[in-house]
């Protein structure tokens, strides 16, 4: 059983260990793979008709069990490098400011420089020769970031904790519309968590190619904390539509690109892994 841990408490050795695991799956290819899955999700999610064709990812109730899933095996290949490594989330209500710890050039790195928003300090600049952005949604192949650009500010502990008050998990249109817990988390109505934060981090972070900047994992590694935190709040409340449902995915059906797991499957967290805090 695995422990996912804050960011902020990791040991210099931590941070060292999962930078190193992240740099052999980017020089042996397995890396781009996963940044190609969610590229092309947010493009099936978002092609046709935004928001009453087929979902599976994004804008859609199973945007949480499926970005489990994508967590799960991308952290299974990290342990394959490197049994130690499990995915650290980034606190976001507690880490604000583009001087916190984890963009510190021993770990993610910092922002990009004004001209071109690429990022030129910690493992991932290009600099290096390491951090080749391969799977691009222009020509620019560098790490690129603007970090609370135009006084942008990331979510607070207050606007979370309103988002995990809602006793319902999400409600029909299951879209960017939907008032419930999820769309809510995903950041389409209300105060805007999940999408807030690609948005204040800039670059590949504010695209469909997002993976491409490690902190995507940290980010949606506490993204799915907080879903594990309502759940508790909640023990009453599930997963909903849970049948019969066009266009999304229900409970029970299985969702692509795996088509063996059902978001039913992927409720219960700690047969996988635990985080460091509950709720």
């Amino acid at each position: 059983m695995t422990v996912r841990k804050n960011q902020a408490t990791l040991s210099a050795d931590g941070k060292r260990c999962f930078v190193n695991a992240l740099l052999e799956l980017k020089r042996s290819g397995r890396y781009d793979t996963f940044v190609t899955t969610h590229n092309a999700f947010i493009m099936s999610d978002t092609d046709t008709d935004t928001d009453n064709g087929d979902r599976v990812g994004h804008r859609s109730p199973s945007f949480l069990p499926w970005h489990r899933r994508f967590l799960i095996q991308f952290e299974e290949a990290l342990r394959s490098v490197d049994p130690a490594v499990t995915l650290p989330y980034w606190d976001w209500t507690a880490d604000r400011t583009s001087r916190s710890s984890l963009w510190a050039p021993d770990f993610l790195g910092g922002t990009g420089r004004a001209r071109d928003g690429q990022v030129t300090d910690g493992p991932f600049a290009r600099g290096g020769n390491r951090w080749t952005i391969n799977v691009r949604v222009d020509g620019r192949d560098y790490l690129r970031r603007d970090l609370g650009a135009g006084g942008r500010q990331l979510p607070t502990r207050a606007e979370v904790e309103s988002v995990l008050a809602m006793e319902t998990y999400d409600t029909a249109p299951w879209n960017s519309a939907s008032d419930g817990f999820r769309n809510h988390l995903e950041g389409w109505r209300g105060v805007n968590l999940h999408n807030r934060v690609h948005v204040w981090v800039g670059g590949q972070m504010g695209t469909g190619a997002s993976p491409n900047d490690p902190v995507f994992w940290l980010h949606h590694a506490f993204v799915d904390k907080l879903w594990a935190d309502w759940q508790a709040r909640h023990p009453r409340s599930t997963y909903l539509p849970a049948a019969g449902t066009a266009n999304v995915v229900d409970l029970g059906d299985t969702m692509r690109p795996w088509n063996d797991v059902t978001p039913a499957d992927m409720l219960d967290h700690t047969r996988h892994y635990t985080f460091d805090t509950a709720a």
